[in-house]
């Protein structure tokens, strides 16, 4: 594939900026551009889109979605040593890209949509990366403000989000994402291809918002799954008592066996446990 643009290649962007990887930011730098267009690729057509990226670095993605057609990216970087280096690519990109330097668990890019459709497309910093993605499935309201995530992850985070009952992985986040959202991994992407090399494989996650997902109470779902997970190797009628309701009335309701345990219920099931939770806390806890 030839060069995306005639900007210089990231190693020299690095070097003449003194762009070193902090690990304190989480930060591991793409800079092969063929695999940073394939990650923008992985979001779908970018013709005119509107897009935001979290953790541009030296703005390898940032630069492959602009290529791609990208309308406009707003780019929120919380390292004050990469705005020169994602300045330049602005300049290269007259009035498509807008630059946030802040923490993006902090800032709320919806009053700089104006009402757009916008999509996130982002090489996650690893150590917020999961913060960041139950902030965005638990936004209210719902339908939320993006059509689409397209994200980078370890894998070991990437088999936990698409996980399904009986896998190691399936938990809580697997829950979450399901309610609210259908999840896929598109590709792997080796460590090799970072600077620094994590000492893990990495993966890329498209996660596409349910448009009308299943009716439940956030706060009740986040509840029981954390019962239900945080004692998994117990059957649910031991690891649900913390609820503080009558277990087996909760169980019948939800139709889910006394005898099964958490790795074991299906989407459904924690819905309808979930539910069923509500009504007895609104009964009194019988």
């Amino acid at each position: 594939m030839a060069a995306i643009d005639d900007l210089p290649p990231l190693r020299d962007v690095i070097r003449t900026h003194g762009l070193s990887a902090q690990k304190s930011l989480g930060q591991n730098f793409l800079l092969d551009l063929n695999l940073t267009a394939r990650i923008a690729r992985g979001s779908g057509p970018l013709e005119g889109a509107t897009v935001v990226e979290v953790g541009p670095g030296p703005g390898g993605l940032t630069r492959a979605l602009l290529a791609l057609g990208a309308k406009r990216v707003i780019a929120i970087e919380r390292d004050h040593r990469c705005i020169a280096a994602l300045n330049e690519i602005a300049a290269a990109y007259p009035g498509r890209l807008e630059i946030i330097e802040g923490d993006a668990l902090k800032v709320d890019v919806r009053p700089l949509l104006a009402g757009a459709e916008a999509r996130v497309v982002a090489n996650l910093p690893y150590n917020v990366g999961t913060q960041l993605l139950v902030g965005w499935l638990t936004s209210d309201p719902w339908p939320p403000w993006f059509s689409s995530l397209t994200l980078m992850f370890q894998r070991e985070v990437a088999e936990r989000i698409v996980a399904t009952p009986d896998d190691k992985a399936y938990g809580r986040l697997a829950v979450l994402t399901g309610w609210r959202a259908q999840a896929r991994i598109l590709f792997d992407v080796a460590p090799s291809a970072f600077v620094p090399p994590p000492k893990v494989t990495s993966s890329v996650v498209h996660v596409v918002p349910r448009a009308n997902p299943a009716p439940c109470t956030l706060k009740d779902l986040e509840r029981v799954t954390e019962a239900a997970f945080g004692q998994r190797r117990k059957m649910l009628r031991q690891s649900l008592k913390s609820l503080g309701v009558d277990t087996a009335a909760l169980l019948a309701g939800a139709d889910v066996a006394e005898t099964a345990r958490a790795e074991e219920i299906e989407l459904s099931g924690f819905l309808a446990l979930a539910n069923t939770y509500a009504d007895l806390k609104s009964k009194g806890g019988s």
